[in-house]
Protein backbone atom coordinates (compact mmCIF):
# COMPACT_ATOMS: atom_id res chain seq x y z
CA UNK A 1 0.00 0.00 0.00
CA UNK A 2 2.86 2.36 0.85
CA UNK A 3 4.36 1.79 -2.59
CA UNK A 4 0.99 2.60 -4.21
CA UNK A 5 0.74 5.94 -2.40
CA UNK A 6 4.35 6.70 -3.27
CA UNK A 7 3.60 6.18 -6.97
CA UNK A 8 0.51 8.40 -6.67
CA UNK A 9 2.60 11.13 -5.03
CA UNK A 10 5.22 10.86 -7.76
CA UNK A 11 2.48 11.15 -10.39
CA UNK A 12 1.40 14.46 -8.83
CA UNK A 13 4.99 15.66 -8.85
CA UNK A 14 5.39 14.66 -12.51
CA UNK A 15 2.18 16.53 -13.39
CA UNK A 16 3.48 19.64 -11.66
CA UNK A 17 6.74 19.33 -13.56
CA UNK A 18 4.77 19.18 -16.85
CA UNK A 19 3.11 22.46 -16.09
CA UNK A 20 6.36 24.12 -15.02
CA UNK A 21 8.32 22.85 -18.02
CA UNK A 22 5.62 23.89 -20.48
CA UNK A 23 5.36 27.37 -18.94
CA UNK A 24 9.16 27.76 -18.92
CA UNK A 25 9.44 26.53 -22.51
CA UNK A 26 6.91 29.08 -23.70
CA UNK A 27 8.80 31.86 -21.90
CA UNK A 28 12.01 30.86 -23.66
CA UNK A 29 10.56 30.67 -27.17
CA UNK A 30 12.39 32.85 -29.66
CA UNK A 31 11.26 34.03 -33.05
CA UNK A 32 12.04 30.77 -34.86
CA UNK A 33 10.28 28.73 -32.16
CA UNK A 34 7.18 30.92 -32.48
CA UNK A 35 7.16 30.22 -36.20
CA UNK A 36 7.35 26.52 -35.42
CA UNK A 37 4.45 26.78 -32.99
CA UNK A 38 2.41 28.33 -35.77
CA UNK A 39 2.38 24.95 -37.53
CA UNK A 40 -1.18 24.37 -38.73
CA UNK A 41 -3.15 21.18 -38.16
CA UNK A 42 -6.16 19.72 -39.93
CA UNK A 43 -9.30 19.11 -37.82
CA UNK A 44 -8.77 16.47 -35.17
CA UNK A 45 -4.98 16.86 -35.07
CA UNK A 46 -4.76 20.03 -33.00
CA UNK A 47 -2.69 19.62 -29.81
CA UNK A 48 -4.28 20.20 -26.41
CA UNK A 49 -2.77 22.58 -23.83
CA UNK A 50 -0.16 20.91 -21.58
CA UNK A 51 -0.91 17.34 -22.72
CA UNK A 52 -0.35 17.94 -26.44
CA UNK A 53 -1.37 15.05 -28.69
CA UNK A 54 -1.63 12.53 -25.84
CA UNK A 55 -5.43 12.01 -26.27
CA UNK A 56 -5.02 11.15 -29.97
CA UNK A 57 -2.07 8.86 -29.24
CA UNK A 58 -3.92 7.06 -26.46
CA UNK A 59 -7.05 6.62 -28.58
CA UNK A 60 -4.96 5.10 -31.40
CA UNK A 61 -2.35 3.22 -29.37
CA UNK A 62 -3.57 -0.09 -30.86
CA UNK A 63 -2.97 1.25 -34.41
CA UNK A 64 -0.42 3.98 -33.89
CA UNK A 65 1.44 3.40 -37.18
CA UNK A 66 -1.72 3.61 -39.26
CA UNK A 67 -2.90 6.68 -37.31
CA UNK A 68 0.46 8.34 -37.94
CA UNK A 69 0.23 7.47 -41.64
CA UNK A 70 -3.21 9.06 -41.86
CA UNK A 71 -1.99 12.16 -40.01
CA UNK A 72 1.04 12.60 -42.27
CA UNK A 73 -1.02 12.04 -45.43
CA UNK A 74 -3.26 14.95 -44.41
CA UNK A 75 -0.31 17.35 -44.31
CA UNK A 76 0.80 18.94 -47.62
CA UNK A 77 4.46 18.44 -46.66
CA UNK A 78 3.98 14.94 -45.13
CA UNK A 79 5.30 16.45 -41.88
CA UNK A 80 3.64 17.53 -38.66
CA UNK A 81 4.84 18.75 -35.26
CA UNK A 82 3.96 16.34 -32.47
CA UNK A 83 3.39 17.73 -28.97
CA UNK A 84 4.09 15.44 -26.00
CA UNK A 85 3.20 16.19 -22.36
CA UNK A 86 5.61 18.46 -20.52
CA UNK A 87 6.51 20.60 -23.52
CA UNK A 88 8.37 17.86 -25.42
CA UNK A 89 8.03 18.43 -29.16
CA UNK A 90 9.20 16.84 -32.34
CA UNK A 91 8.73 16.93 -36.09
CA UNK A 92 7.45 13.64 -37.55
CA UNK A 93 7.94 13.25 -41.29
CA UNK A 94 7.47 10.93 -44.26
CA UNK A 95 9.15 13.39 -46.63
CA UNK A 96 12.28 11.98 -48.35
CA UNK A 97 13.87 15.44 -48.60
CA UNK A 98 13.69 15.81 -44.83
CA UNK A 99 15.05 12.29 -44.33
CA UNK A 100 18.06 13.07 -46.53
CA UNK A 101 18.57 16.25 -44.52
CA UNK A 102 18.67 14.27 -41.24
CA UNK A 103 20.76 11.35 -42.42
CA UNK A 104 23.23 12.98 -44.82
CA UNK A 105 23.21 16.73 -45.41
CA UNK A 106 23.05 17.74 -41.72
CA UNK A 107 24.19 14.47 -40.16
CA UNK A 108 26.04 16.05 -37.21
CA UNK A 109 23.01 18.18 -36.26
CA UNK A 110 20.81 15.11 -35.78
CA UNK A 111 22.48 12.50 -33.53
CA UNK A 112 20.57 9.81 -31.68
CA UNK A 113 20.74 12.10 -28.69
CA UNK A 114 20.42 11.68 -24.92
CA UNK A 115 16.75 10.66 -24.96
CA UNK A 116 17.17 7.61 -27.20
CA UNK A 117 20.58 6.68 -25.78
CA UNK A 118 19.30 6.75 -22.18
CA UNK A 119 16.26 4.60 -23.01
CA UNK A 120 18.36 1.91 -24.69
CA UNK A 121 21.48 2.14 -22.53
CA UNK A 122 20.58 -0.57 -19.99
CA UNK A 123 20.25 -3.08 -22.82
CA UNK A 124 22.67 -1.91 -25.53
CA UNK A 125 25.12 0.17 -23.51
CA UNK A 126 27.29 2.17 -25.92
CA UNK A 127 27.09 -0.34 -28.75
CA UNK A 128 27.17 0.88 -32.34
CA UNK A 129 23.37 1.24 -32.60
CA UNK A 130 23.22 3.35 -29.43
CA UNK A 131 26.27 5.56 -29.79
CA UNK A 132 27.04 9.03 -31.10
CA UNK A 133 30.19 10.99 -31.82
CA UNK A 134 33.61 9.42 -31.39
CA UNK A 135 32.25 6.25 -29.75
CA UNK A 136 30.15 5.59 -32.86
CA UNK A 137 32.95 6.49 -35.29
CA UNK A 138 35.39 4.11 -33.61
CA UNK A 139 32.99 1.15 -33.77
CA UNK A 140 31.92 2.02 -37.30
CA UNK A 141 35.55 2.03 -38.49
CA UNK A 142 36.29 -1.41 -37.08
CA UNK A 143 32.94 -2.85 -38.21
CA UNK A 144 33.24 -1.37 -41.72
CA UNK A 145 36.56 -3.08 -42.23
CA UNK A 146 35.33 -6.45 -41.02
CA UNK A 147 32.02 -6.37 -42.89
CA UNK A 148 33.79 -5.67 -46.17
CA UNK A 149 36.00 -8.75 -46.00
CA UNK A 150 35.26 -11.68 -48.31
CA UNK A 151 36.00 -14.12 -45.51
CA UNK A 152 33.14 -12.75 -43.39
CA UNK A 153 30.71 -12.86 -46.32
CA UNK A 154 31.70 -16.47 -46.97
CA UNK A 155 31.32 -17.32 -43.27
CA UNK A 156 27.84 -15.76 -43.18
CA UNK A 157 26.79 -17.65 -46.33
CA UNK A 158 28.04 -20.91 -44.81
CA UNK A 159 26.17 -20.28 -41.54
CA UNK A 160 22.94 -19.54 -43.42
CA UNK A 161 23.36 -22.63 -45.60
CA UNK A 162 23.98 -24.93 -42.63
CA UNK A 163 21.04 -23.56 -40.63
CA UNK A 164 18.66 -23.60 -43.60
CA UNK A 165 19.40 -27.11 -44.81
CA UNK A 166 20.26 -28.61 -41.45
CA UNK A 167 17.30 -27.29 -39.44
CA UNK A 168 14.74 -24.99 -41.08
CA UNK A 169 13.88 -27.06 -44.15
CA UNK A 170 13.82 -30.37 -42.18
CA UNK A 171 11.47 -28.71 -39.65
CA UNK A 172 9.14 -27.53 -42.42
CA UNK A 173 9.25 -30.96 -44.09
CA UNK A 174 8.22 -32.62 -40.82
CA UNK A 175 5.34 -30.15 -40.50
CA UNK A 176 4.28 -30.90 -44.09
CA UNK A 177 4.37 -34.64 -43.43
CA UNK A 178 2.35 -34.42 -40.21
CA UNK A 179 -0.08 -31.70 -41.29
CA UNK A 180 0.67 -29.77 -38.08
CA UNK A 181 0.36 -26.01 -38.13
CA UNK A 182 3.26 -23.69 -37.37
CA UNK A 183 3.77 -20.17 -36.12
CA UNK A 184 6.06 -19.04 -38.92
CA UNK A 185 7.06 -15.85 -37.11
CA UNK A 186 8.35 -17.90 -34.16
CA UNK A 187 10.16 -20.30 -36.49
CA UNK A 188 11.85 -17.45 -38.39
CA UNK A 189 12.86 -15.69 -35.17
CA UNK A 190 14.44 -18.90 -33.89
CA UNK A 191 16.23 -19.37 -37.21
CA UNK A 192 17.51 -15.79 -37.15
CA UNK A 193 18.67 -16.12 -33.55
CA UNK A 194 20.55 -19.36 -34.24
CA UNK A 195 22.13 -17.82 -37.32
CA UNK A 196 23.24 -14.55 -35.71
CA UNK A 197 24.64 -16.43 -32.69
CA UNK A 198 26.81 -18.37 -35.14
CA UNK A 199 27.85 -15.21 -36.98
CA UNK A 200 28.42 -13.10 -33.85
CA UNK A 201 29.75 -15.72 -31.38
CA UNK A 202 30.30 -18.87 -33.45
CA UNK A 203 27.94 -20.35 -30.87
CA UNK A 204 25.12 -22.81 -31.51
CA UNK A 205 22.08 -21.56 -29.56
CA UNK A 206 19.94 -24.48 -30.87
CA UNK A 207 16.65 -22.56 -30.91
CA UNK A 208 15.36 -24.44 -33.94
CA UNK A 209 14.68 -28.05 -32.99
CA UNK A 210 16.78 -30.82 -34.47
CA UNK A 211 14.83 -34.08 -34.63
CA UNK A 212 12.44 -32.72 -32.03
CA UNK A 213 15.16 -31.43 -29.68
CA UNK A 214 14.45 -27.80 -28.74
CA UNK A 215 17.93 -27.09 -27.38
CA UNK A 216 19.35 -26.74 -23.90
CA UNK A 217 17.49 -24.93 -21.13
CA UNK A 218 20.33 -22.43 -20.68
CA UNK A 219 20.27 -21.40 -24.31
CA UNK A 220 16.48 -21.15 -24.28
CA UNK A 221 16.62 -18.88 -21.23
CA UNK A 222 19.13 -16.61 -22.95
CA UNK A 223 16.94 -16.29 -26.05
CA UNK A 224 13.84 -15.57 -23.95
CA UNK A 225 15.72 -12.99 -21.90
CA UNK A 226 17.06 -11.35 -25.05
CA UNK A 227 13.57 -11.08 -26.54
CA UNK A 228 12.14 -9.65 -23.32
CA UNK A 229 14.98 -7.13 -22.96
CA UNK A 230 14.37 -5.87 -26.51
CA UNK A 231 10.59 -5.60 -26.07
CA UNK A 232 10.73 -3.98 -22.64
CA UNK A 233 13.37 -1.47 -23.78
CA UNK A 234 11.12 -0.51 -26.69
CA UNK A 235 8.26 -0.05 -24.23
CA UNK A 236 10.03 2.93 -22.71
CA UNK A 237 9.26 4.95 -25.85
CA UNK A 238 5.51 4.38 -25.51
CA UNK A 239 4.82 5.90 -22.09
CA UNK A 240 2.08 8.52 -22.16
CA UNK A 241 4.16 10.46 -19.62
CA UNK A 242 7.69 10.76 -21.06
CA UNK A 243 10.31 9.66 -18.56
CA UNK A 244 7.91 7.81 -16.24
CA UNK A 245 10.00 4.67 -16.82
CA UNK A 246 12.79 6.32 -14.79
CA UNK A 247 10.54 6.36 -11.73
CA UNK A 248 9.67 2.67 -12.18
CA UNK A 249 13.36 1.87 -12.64
CA UNK A 250 14.28 3.72 -9.46
CA UNK A 251 11.58 1.77 -7.57
CA UNK A 252 12.52 -1.47 -9.39
CA UNK A 253 8.88 -2.33 -10.10
CA UNK A 254 6.80 -3.71 -12.99
CA UNK A 255 8.31 -3.77 -16.46
CA UNK A 256 11.53 -2.12 -15.26
CA UNK A 257 12.17 -4.91 -12.79
CA UNK A 258 11.62 -7.51 -15.53
CA UNK A 259 13.91 -5.54 -17.84
CA UNK A 260 16.67 -5.45 -15.25
CA UNK A 261 16.43 -9.21 -14.72
CA UNK A 262 16.47 -9.90 -18.46
CA UNK A 263 19.43 -7.60 -19.11
CA UNK A 264 21.45 -9.24 -16.33
CA UNK A 265 20.88 -12.66 -17.91
CA UNK A 266 21.79 -11.42 -21.41
CA UNK A 267 24.95 -9.67 -20.22
CA UNK A 268 26.06 -12.60 -18.05
CA UNK A 269 25.73 -14.95 -21.02
CA UNK A 270 27.61 -12.57 -23.34
CA UNK A 271 30.36 -12.05 -20.76
CA UNK A 272 30.75 -15.82 -20.39
CA UNK A 273 31.11 -16.23 -24.17
CA UNK A 274 33.66 -13.39 -24.34
CA UNK A 275 35.75 -14.81 -21.51
CA UNK A 276 35.69 -18.29 -23.03
CA UNK A 277 36.73 -16.95 -26.42
CA UNK A 278 39.61 -14.95 -24.89
CA UNK A 279 40.88 -18.09 -23.14
CA UNK A 280 40.61 -20.10 -26.39
CA UNK A 281 42.57 -17.49 -28.32
CA UNK A 282 45.31 -17.31 -25.69
CA UNK A 283 45.52 -21.08 -25.36
CA UNK A 284 45.16 -22.25 -28.94
CA UNK A 285 45.96 -19.18 -31.00
CA UNK A 286 43.61 -20.25 -33.80
CA UNK A 287 41.79 -17.83 -36.08
CA UNK A 288 37.98 -17.74 -36.08
CA UNK A 289 35.70 -15.83 -38.43
CA UNK A 290 32.83 -14.73 -36.16
CA UNK A 291 32.31 -11.05 -35.34
CA UNK A 292 33.37 -11.38 -31.70
CA UNK A 293 36.75 -12.88 -32.65
CA UNK A 294 37.27 -10.24 -35.34
CA UNK A 295 36.65 -7.38 -32.92
CA UNK A 296 38.89 -8.99 -30.29
CA UNK A 297 41.67 -9.43 -32.84
CA UNK A 298 41.35 -5.87 -34.14
CA UNK A 299 44.11 -3.34 -33.55
CA UNK A 300 41.77 -1.18 -31.47
CA UNK A 301 42.61 -1.62 -27.78
CA UNK A 302 38.99 -0.87 -26.85
CA UNK A 303 37.99 -4.33 -28.04
CA UNK A 304 41.18 -6.31 -27.55
CA UNK A 305 41.04 -5.96 -23.75
CA UNK A 306 37.79 -4.58 -22.33
CA UNK A 307 34.80 -6.86 -21.80
CA UNK A 308 32.06 -4.20 -21.54
CA UNK A 309 32.55 -2.61 -24.99
CA UNK A 310 32.74 -6.06 -26.60
CA UNK A 311 29.50 -7.06 -24.92
CA UNK A 312 27.79 -3.91 -26.17
CA UNK A 313 28.98 -4.48 -29.73
CA UNK A 314 27.90 -8.10 -29.85
CA UNK A 315 24.54 -7.41 -28.14
CA UNK A 316 23.83 -4.77 -30.80
CA UNK A 317 24.59 -7.17 -33.65
CA UNK A 318 22.51 -9.90 -32.01
CA UNK A 319 19.59 -7.48 -31.86
CA UNK A 320 19.95 -6.48 -35.51
CA UNK A 321 20.41 -10.05 -36.72
CA UNK A 322 17.52 -11.56 -34.77
CA UNK A 323 14.87 -8.87 -35.14
CA UNK A 324 15.14 -7.44 -38.63
CA UNK A 325 15.34 -10.38 -41.05
CA UNK A 326 12.73 -12.40 -39.17
CA UNK A 327 10.33 -9.42 -39.23
CA UNK A 328 10.90 -8.82 -42.95
CA UNK A 329 10.34 -12.47 -43.87
CA UNK A 330 7.25 -12.89 -41.69
CA UNK A 331 5.47 -10.05 -43.46
CA UNK A 332 6.82 -11.25 -46.82
CA UNK A 333 5.31 -14.73 -46.47
CA UNK A 334 2.00 -13.23 -45.34
CA UNK A 335 1.86 -10.97 -48.41
CA UNK A 336 2.94 -13.82 -50.66
CA UNK A 337 0.15 -16.09 -49.45
CA UNK A 338 -2.42 -13.96 -51.29
CA UNK A 339 -0.32 -13.44 -54.43
CA UNK A 340 0.02 -16.67 -56.43
CA UNK A 341 1.26 -14.61 -59.39
CA UNK A 342 4.28 -13.41 -57.40
CA UNK A 343 4.95 -16.96 -56.18
CA UNK A 344 4.88 -18.17 -59.77
CA UNK A 345 7.39 -15.52 -60.89
CA UNK A 346 9.71 -16.40 -58.00
CA UNK A 347 9.58 -20.11 -58.76
CA UNK A 348 10.18 -19.51 -62.45
CA UNK A 349 13.29 -17.51 -61.61
CA UNK A 350 14.55 -20.21 -59.19
CA UNK A 351 13.97 -22.86 -61.86
CA UNK A 352 15.94 -20.76 -64.36
CA UNK A 353 18.88 -20.54 -61.97
CA UNK A 354 18.73 -24.32 -61.43
CA UNK A 355 18.64 -24.93 -65.18
CA UNK A 356 21.76 -22.82 -65.75
CA UNK A 357 23.53 -24.67 -62.95
CA UNK A 358 22.79 -28.05 -64.51
CA UNK A 359 24.95 -27.03 -67.46
CA UNK A 360 27.98 -26.41 -65.22
CA UNK A 361 30.00 -28.13 -62.53
CA UNK A 362 27.66 -27.51 -59.58
CA UNK A 363 24.97 -30.01 -60.53
CA UNK A 364 23.60 -31.71 -57.44
CA UNK A 365 24.90 -29.14 -54.95
CA UNK A 366 22.43 -28.38 -52.16
CA UNK A 367 21.26 -24.78 -51.93
CA UNK A 368 22.48 -21.78 -53.91
CA UNK A 369 25.86 -20.06 -53.87
CA UNK A 370 26.39 -16.29 -53.67
CA UNK A 371 26.58 -15.79 -57.43
CA UNK A 372 23.32 -17.69 -57.94
CA UNK A 373 21.58 -15.64 -55.27
CA UNK A 374 22.71 -12.46 -57.04
CA UNK A 375 21.02 -13.73 -60.22
CA UNK A 376 17.63 -13.76 -58.47
CA UNK A 377 16.51 -10.23 -59.32
CA UNK A 378 12.79 -10.90 -58.98
CA UNK A 379 13.27 -12.53 -55.56
CA UNK A 380 15.28 -9.48 -54.53
CA UNK A 381 12.52 -7.17 -55.76
CA UNK A 382 9.75 -9.15 -54.06
CA UNK A 383 11.52 -9.01 -50.69
CA UNK A 384 12.35 -5.32 -51.10
CA UNK A 385 8.77 -4.44 -52.00
CA UNK A 386 7.56 -6.23 -48.89
CA UNK A 387 9.96 -4.17 -46.75
CA UNK A 388 8.73 -0.98 -48.41
CA UNK A 389 5.25 -1.67 -47.03
CA UNK A 390 6.30 -3.43 -43.82
CA UNK A 391 9.77 -2.13 -42.86
CA UNK A 392 11.42 -4.16 -40.09
CA UNK A 393 12.16 -0.93 -38.20
CA UNK A 394 9.00 1.11 -38.89
CA UNK A 395 10.12 4.44 -37.38
CA UNK A 396 13.24 6.13 -36.09
CA UNK A 397 13.93 9.11 -33.83
CA UNK A 398 16.83 11.59 -33.66
CA UNK A 399 17.77 14.57 -31.50
CA UNK A 400 17.97 18.19 -32.72
CA UNK A 401 21.23 19.83 -31.62
CA UNK A 402 20.61 23.29 -33.11
CA UNK A 403 17.68 25.33 -34.43
CA UNK A 404 17.08 24.42 -38.04
CA UNK A 405 14.59 24.68 -40.90
CA UNK A 406 13.86 21.47 -42.78
CA UNK A 407 13.75 21.36 -46.60
CA UNK A 408 9.92 21.40 -46.53
CA UNK A 409 9.93 24.62 -44.46
CA UNK A 410 9.22 23.11 -41.04
CA UNK A 411 11.16 24.93 -38.29
CA UNK A 412 12.60 22.78 -35.49
CA UNK A 413 14.23 23.89 -32.25
CA UNK A 414 17.30 22.66 -30.41
CA UNK A 415 16.25 20.02 -27.88
CA UNK A 416 13.34 18.74 -29.97
CA UNK A 417 13.28 15.30 -31.51
CA UNK A 418 12.70 14.52 -35.17
CA UNK A 419 11.24 11.24 -36.34
CA UNK A 420 10.99 9.71 -39.78
CA UNK A 421 8.25 7.15 -40.25
CA UNK A 422 9.23 4.44 -42.74
CA UNK A 423 5.88 2.68 -42.48
CA UNK A 424 4.05 5.87 -43.45
CA UNK A 425 6.55 6.76 -46.17
CA UNK A 426 5.89 3.46 -47.94
CA UNK A 427 2.21 4.42 -48.15
CA UNK A 428 2.58 8.03 -49.33
CA UNK A 429 1.22 8.59 -52.85
CA UNK A 430 3.40 11.70 -53.05
CA UNK A 431 6.45 9.42 -52.69
CA UNK A 432 5.47 6.21 -54.53
CA UNK A 433 2.54 7.17 -56.75
CA UNK A 434 -1.13 6.25 -56.76
CA UNK A 435 -0.36 2.54 -56.30
CA UNK A 436 1.72 3.20 -53.17
CA UNK A 437 -0.32 0.77 -51.03
CA UNK A 438 -0.19 -2.01 -53.62
CA UNK A 439 2.32 -4.84 -53.32
CA UNK A 440 4.01 -4.71 -56.72
CA UNK A 441 7.56 -6.14 -56.99
CA UNK A 442 7.81 -4.98 -60.62
CA UNK A 443 8.30 -1.37 -59.47
CA UNK A 444 11.86 -2.39 -58.54
CA UNK A 445 12.75 -3.99 -61.89
CA UNK A 446 14.24 -2.45 -65.00
CA UNK A 447 11.57 -2.86 -67.74
CA UNK A 448 14.23 -3.40 -70.35
CA UNK A 449 16.05 -6.42 -68.89
CA UNK A 450 14.30 -7.31 -65.61
CA UNK A 451 17.32 -6.53 -63.43
CA UNK A 452 16.85 -5.06 -59.97
CA UNK A 453 16.81 -1.25 -59.96
CA UNK A 454 17.51 0.31 -56.54
CA UNK A 455 15.74 3.44 -55.37
CA UNK A 456 17.15 6.38 -53.43
CA UNK A 457 18.00 5.21 -49.90
CA UNK A 458 16.19 8.31 -48.64
CA UNK A 459 12.92 7.05 -50.15
CA UNK A 460 13.50 3.43 -49.14
CA UNK A 461 15.14 3.69 -45.72
CA UNK A 462 14.82 0.08 -44.53
CA UNK A 463 18.62 -0.17 -44.36
CA UNK A 464 19.11 3.38 -43.13
CA UNK A 465 21.11 5.83 -45.26
CA UNK A 466 24.01 8.24 -45.16
CA UNK A 467 26.96 7.59 -42.82
CA UNK A 468 24.89 5.11 -40.78
CA UNK A 469 23.96 2.96 -43.80
CA UNK A 470 23.50 -0.63 -42.59
CA UNK A 471 26.74 -2.60 -42.86
CA UNK A 472 24.84 -5.89 -42.85
CA UNK A 473 22.60 -5.10 -45.81
CA UNK A 474 24.21 -7.59 -48.21
CA UNK A 475 24.26 -10.29 -45.54
CA UNK A 476 20.60 -9.72 -44.75
CA UNK A 477 19.71 -10.25 -48.40
CA UNK A 478 21.87 -13.40 -48.51
CA UNK A 479 19.89 -14.82 -45.61
CA UNK A 480 16.45 -13.74 -46.84
CA UNK A 481 16.96 -14.82 -50.46
CA UNK A 482 18.40 -18.18 -49.36
CA UNK A 483 15.33 -18.86 -47.21
CA UNK A 484 12.81 -17.74 -49.83
CA UNK A 485 14.48 -19.74 -52.60
CA UNK A 486 14.95 -22.84 -50.43
CA UNK A 487 11.40 -22.88 -49.08
CA UNK A 488 9.46 -21.98 -52.24
CA UNK A 489 11.44 -24.33 -54.46
CA UNK A 490 10.13 -27.25 -52.43
CA UNK A 491 7.10 -26.25 -50.34
CA UNK A 492 3.82 -24.35 -50.29
CA UNK A 493 3.29 -22.08 -47.27
CA UNK A 494 -0.43 -21.34 -46.79
CA UNK A 495 -2.08 -18.71 -44.59
CA UNK A 496 -5.79 -18.62 -43.86
CA UNK A 497 -7.19 -15.99 -46.23
CA UNK A 498 -9.26 -14.46 -43.42
CA UNK A 499 -6.24 -13.93 -41.18
CA UNK A 500 -5.38 -10.26 -40.65
CA UNK A 501 -2.27 -9.79 -38.51
CA UNK A 502 -2.20 -7.14 -35.81
CA UNK A 503 0.96 -5.14 -35.28
CA UNK A 504 2.67 -5.41 -31.92
CA UNK A 505 4.81 -2.50 -30.71
CA UNK A 506 8.46 -3.46 -30.36
CA UNK A 507 11.82 -2.34 -31.68
CA UNK A 508 10.77 -4.02 -34.92
CA UNK A 509 7.47 -4.58 -36.71
CA UNK A 510 6.12 -7.88 -35.37
CA UNK A 511 2.78 -9.66 -35.59
CA UNK A 512 0.75 -9.99 -32.40
CA UNK A 513 0.02 -13.68 -32.01
CA UNK A 514 2.47 -14.69 -34.74
CA UNK A 515 1.76 -15.97 -38.26
CA UNK A 516 -0.10 -19.32 -38.25
CA UNK A 517 0.63 -21.33 -41.42
CA UNK A 518 0.29 -24.80 -42.84
CA UNK A 519 3.06 -26.27 -44.96
CA UNK A 520 2.59 -28.72 -47.81
CA UNK A 521 4.80 -30.20 -50.52
CA UNK A 522 4.52 -28.23 -53.76
CA UNK A 523 1.60 -29.38 -55.86
CA UNK A 524 3.17 -28.41 -59.17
Amino acid sequence: MAAFWLVELLMLVVTAVWVLRTWSARRRLGKKARQATAHTYPPGLEPYPLIGHMPQLMANRHRVLDWMTEALARQPTCTFVLHRPGGLRGAITANPANVEHFLRASFDTYPKGPRVVSMMHDFLGRGIFNADGEAWRTQRKVASYEFNTRSLRAFVARCVHDELHGRLLPLLRRAAASGAGLDLQDVLERFAFDNICRVAFDHDSRQLPVDGDGGTAADGSFADAFRDAANLSAGRFRYAIPGFWKIKRALNVGSERRLRESVVMVHDFADHIIQSRREEMLRDGFEKHDLLSRFMASQDETYSEAKGPLRDVVTSFLLAGRETTSSALTWFFWLLSSRPDVQRHIRDEIAGVRARRSQGDLHGTVGFDLDELREMHYVHAAITESMRLYPPVPANSLHVLADDVLPDGTAVQAGWFVGYNLYAMGRMESVWGEDAREYRPERWLNPADGTFRPESPFRFVAFHAGPRLCLGKEMAYIQMKSIVAGVLEELDVAVDGAYRPRQVPSLTLRMAGGLPVTVKPRRD
